[in-house]
């Protein structure tokens, strides 16, 4: 072979790769400005306005746009069993515009953060609301922080410029695509501007046989877990550590709004035993967290009800139908009144 056809060879594969680079860079460049200018979560300072809507499937990265969002003055936090709370309900009942920040499986430090972001767009916040479950009343020396679902932490923090590193992945393309739908009325939004969507199949659709085998099968009472020794009065709750954190963070004016969560009856441990004192415990020190932060409310409606005793109520032992969501929301408007209902107990008054 010549030196000069080596030397020619050489040359075109050294264009290919500069063309094949370029290309490639080109095309990363596209994607990036793609999704940053389309802004998928809402997270990012420099994108153009326009009316988003929340597009994950996992709201830990839809949330914190709304937890921001200027549209809002109050929110709810909490886990499933709270997101089927309205805020078209909840508005008019507190004097204000709620967002669902409830998210499936939130941890009490994944809700914290969620609650660092709301408060520090909303200094003036009128209302916060938290359902309590299971995962407030871990016992021990720590607690779950995260689930297997990935959390954005970039989100969360003070600096959205964060976001412009994370453009380049295959959710956040994703993502990109289904907000574009959305804006250019090609698809039908899925999640709602407020944070609340239906995850319940249609009340019409119920089924008194099927909603009974879900609730057999759920394999007994709910416990806390976690490591404890010795009487209740020494056990260690640390996320209720968190708790109490998170509220005194908030202004006095703001109103706070606790409240255990109304599981199913079958979920409750028998009278007397290890569970239901871990409950009781519970129960007590938030009570005594609230009785102790200014304007603060907790109510239990994780006790033997209208609500909890009829199976009719539920779909399965953690959530109810979207009727008594709404009963809910009177009856939590109640206790932020100062008055006790049939379906909940006031542990600590306004």
């Amino acid at each position: 072979m010549s030196s000069s056809t080596s030397s020619s060879d050489a040359a075109s594969w050294r264009g290919f790769f500069a063309l094949s680079a370029g290309t490639a860079l080109l095309a990363t460049v596209v994607i990036a400005l793609f999704v940053a200018l389309v802004d998928p979560f809402d997270t990012l300072p420099l994108s153009p306005p326009a009316a988003r809507w929340p597009v994950a499937t996992d709201a830990r990265f839809s949330f914190p746009a709304l937890a921001r969002s200027p549209r809002f003055d109050s929110a709810l936090f909490g886990t499933s069993t709270s997101r089927l709370l309205r805020p078209a309900a909840l508005d008019p009942s507190f004097g204000a515009r709620f967002a669902n920040l409830a998210m499936n499986s939130a941890t009490p430090y994944e809700q914290s953060e969620l609650m660092a972001v709301f408060r520090r767009a909303h200094p003036d916040a009128r209302t916060v609301m938290v359902g309590l479950d299971i995962g407030w009343c871990v016992t021990g020396d720590t607690y779950q922080k995260l689930t297997p679902r990935p959390f954005p932490a970039w989100m969360y923090g003070q600096s959205r410029w964060l976001g412009y590193l994370h453009l380049l992945n295959l959710y956040a393309v994703q993502e990109a695509g289904q907000q574009l739908g959305i804006l250019v009325g090609v698809k039908k939004p899925v999640y709602g501007r407020d944070g609340y969507t239906s995850f319940v199949p249609p009340d019409s659709t119920y089924d008194l046989a099927r909603a009974e085998a879900h609730l057999r099968a759920w394999g007994g009472p709910a416990v806390p877990g976690g490591a404890r020794d010795g009487p209740p009065a020494s056990w260690r709750y640390p996320a209720l550590e968190t708790l109490r954190a998170d509220l005194a963070a908030f202004r006095p004016s703001t109103r706070k709004v606790l409240f255990f969560v109304p599981y199913n009856h079958t979920l409750f441990p028998p009278p007397g035993s290890e569970g239901a004192a871990v409950w009781s415990e519970c129960k007590r020190r938030v009570a005594a967290i609230g009785a102790a932060a200014p304007n603060t409310v907790v109510a239990d409606f994780m006790r033997p009800s209208p609500i909890t005793d009829n199976d009719r109520n539920y779909w399965d032992p953690l959530h109810y139908r979207v009727g008594v969501a709404d009963r809910l929301v009177r009856d939590l408007a109640a206790a932020a009144r100062g008055e006790g209902t049939a379906d909940g107990a006031l542990l600590a008054p306004p």
